[in-house]
């Protein structure tokens, strides 16, 4: 579709304020997106109050849209999309030699060696949230002075790796061991020198606590294009811009489920239970106490591609990557009832 048809197209539909940058032209076997399947599901994702939308593939913006209002430069909450993030930092902590991810945690917070359950828990287990360490969803308010103390302090409710419990807990932890690790230096000074400077992201919202803490499980606010980047870090195997920033075998553990939950890896959401999967929507099943959740056989899509990685944040803030189709898609926006399939399987053409 040219730029003249297209601008036709927009204008029969409804669909005022799309920006086509430029429409791919697949040079590979890979599925090319349709610009006109974008915008069903950009109008889509408005109407559940979508704020903004961004795909990319092979490298190239393929369409862009934001609400009435929205721009290009306006930053977003992506919430529990920080944890991502996060979860490259720890990538390249492993990398730099800082620790292994089967090290045991109490190696390094010593108070837990007497503890006969938190005593086992690996730095993996910490990173997919199947330490057994109540979730603890109260680390989040700002009235806390030490939210590394408090973490650590958290009782063990279920044996280390038998059970997915969703929480801020866990990166709080981590965060703690990191800070040990780095001898004096900040754990945020980390982050910044070897994960957000790298993707050229600054002015990051830390949500530090009195002692300077930060909170890794929330916080960040960026534009689709900011978050993007995360995306391409991943399509580039570790790399961004030329710059590698964690190995690429490193990376891949990011994307390898537990046996708690397959649909989790470290700190990324995964679609690996598609085709056959049974689609979930994984904000409520968050919802959920966590002893009444079933993550076995769970899939994000059905239509979409196992490989499908996915940074998510509360209210339906989404960055999905789908390394067989070189895509990635933003979507952020305020709480609303949102269906991640159907808007797939239209952004997808799945759906005519």
């Amino acid at each position: 579709m040219n730029g003249s048809s297209w601008l036709r197209f927009a204008q029969r539909s409804g669909c005022s304020g799309f920006l086509i940058l430029t429409l791919a032209t697949s040079t590979s076997a890979q599925a090319e997106i349709r610009a006109t399947d974008c915008a069903r599901a950009a109008k889509y994702s408005e109407s559940k109050r979508g704020v903004s939308m961004l795909v990319m593939q092979n490298s190239r913006t393929i369409f862009e849209h934001y609400a009435k209002g929205g721009s290009a430069r306006g930053r977003w909450p992506i919430f529990s999309g920080t944890k991502s993030f996060w979860g490259i930092a720890a990538l390249a902590a492993v990398r730099d030699g800082l620790f292994k991810l089967d090290d045991l945690v109490s190696d390094t917070i010593t108070e837990w060696k007497s503890d006969p359950r938190k005593s086992q828990v690996t730095i993996r287990q910490l990173l997919n949230q199947t330490d057994g360490i109540e979730g603890a969803s109260r680390l989040q308010r700002a009235s806390i002075r030490d939210r590394n103390a408090m973490a650590i302090r958290l009782p063990a409710v279920a044996e280390p790796g038998s059970a997915f419990i969703y929480g801020p807990s866990h990166l709080q932890i981590f965060s703690e061991l990191l800070r040990r690790k780095l001898r004096g230096r900040s754990a945020i000074g980390y982050f910044e020198g070897h994960v957000s400077n790298r993707l050229g992201l600054g002015r990051l919202n830390y949500k530090k606590d009195a002692r300077g803490n930060p909170l890794p499980a929330t916080g960040f606010e960026l534009t689709a294009r900011e978050w993007a980047r995360l995306g391409e870090l991943v399509l580039g195997q570790g790399s961004y811009h030329g710059r590698q920033i964690v190995p690429a075998a490193l990376l891949r553990e990011a994307f390898a489920g537990s046996q708690a939950n397959p649909s989790y890896g470290l700190t990324f959401w995964l679609n690996q239970e598609a085709p056959n999967g049974r689609e979930a929507d994984m904000e409520r099943m968050l919802d959920l106490l966590w002893q009444n959740a079933q993550w076995t056989g769970v899939c994000i899509c059905k239509d979409a591609s196992a490989d499908m990685v996915v940074a998510l944040g509360s209210g339906y803030q989404r960055l999905f990557v789908i390394p067989s189709l070189k895509a990635i898609i933003v979507r952020q926006g305020s709480n609303a009832k949102f269906s991640d399939p159907h808007f797939l399987r239209l952004l997808l053409g799945h759906i005519e």
